[in-house]
């Protein structure tokens, strides 16, 4: 048993499968999901774009919401995917639920950031053979606005397939400084800048105090978030998956509180 005591801010069902895995290399942790996963109704902008998918080189799926859900909304209308698509993920356990669904994914070995996706050569080589470029990303109502930017300006035409919503549940006031001092959690885990915000809104009050724990983030983007909200010992994972946490924590010394 190692002397880190995580708090996990994952939805739910992620919470409890990195538990688990934390549990396995003998590291505790408590959950208290920041991000509920609303599924957004269906529009006539969503449906315009889905049923033109044939449009795009390739498709970009940012989180394993947007997997389950774009996968679900595409094949009522495409029960044959055009052949020409390529599938890229921000992260493996993304590819993996793709994988799953008979796709043949991209993503990157290392970093499940906007950044490390950029980077892919196979990205590259995709918009490099198609004539005008054109990719669809399927994320939430909002988020990787920097993929996006950088993919524009590589002369790329880039829309957003927005197919939920992250919202902060519902916790009585103090919930989040109750838990930590009450299991004496020495460490915070955020997933995505969502999560921060929503890390923050929760602790009101209480986040100067909260501040100083030491606090893992999955990028560098988010970890410039961190540090600006006033986070005193910010660690980059360099990504959002159980084994970049865990060789973050390898890492660092847990304080002893």
């Amino acid at each position: 048993m190692t002397a880190w005591r995580l708090l996990l801010t994952r939805p739910a069902d992620e919470c409890v499968a990195l538990a688990r895995q934390l549990a396995e290399q003998g590291i505790a942790s408590s959950c208290l999901p920041l991000l509920a996963i609303e599924a957004l109704a269906e529009s006539a902008e969503q449906q315009a774009l889905v049923q033109q998918l044939q449009r795009y080189c390739a498709v970009i799926v940012v989180s394993k919401p947007a997997a389950r859900l774009g996968l679900a909304r595409i094949a009522r209308d495409w029960p044959q995917l055009p052949a020409t698509l390529h599938w890229f993920s921000v992260g493996t356990a993304t590819a993996q639920i793709l994988r799953e669904h008979g796709l043949s994914v991209h993503c990157p070995a290392q970093g499940d950031d906007s950044e490390a996706l950029l980077a892919l050569p196979q990205l590259q080589q995709c918009l490099a053979a198609a004539p005008s470029p054109r990719v669809l990303i399927l994320r939430a109502d909002s988020g990787r606005e920097l993929l996006a930017e950088r993919l524009r300006g590589q002369g790329v035409q880039v829309d957003y397939l927005p197919l939920y919503r992250r919202r902060l549940p519902d916790y009585p006031a103090g919930t989040l400084v109750e838990r930590v001092r009450a299991e004496r959690l020495n460490g915070l885990v955020v997933s995505s800048g969502q999560g921060l915000a929503h890390l923050q809104q929760l602790a009101g009050m209480d986040w100067p105090a909260l501040a100083r724990l030491p606090l893992f983030v999955p990028s560098p983007r988010v970890a410039e978030m961190a540090r600006a909200a006033g986070a005193h010992s910010v660690v980059d994972c360099r990504g959002a998956s159980a084994a970049a946490l865990l060789a973050a924590l390898q890492m660092q010394a847990a304080p002893d509180l």
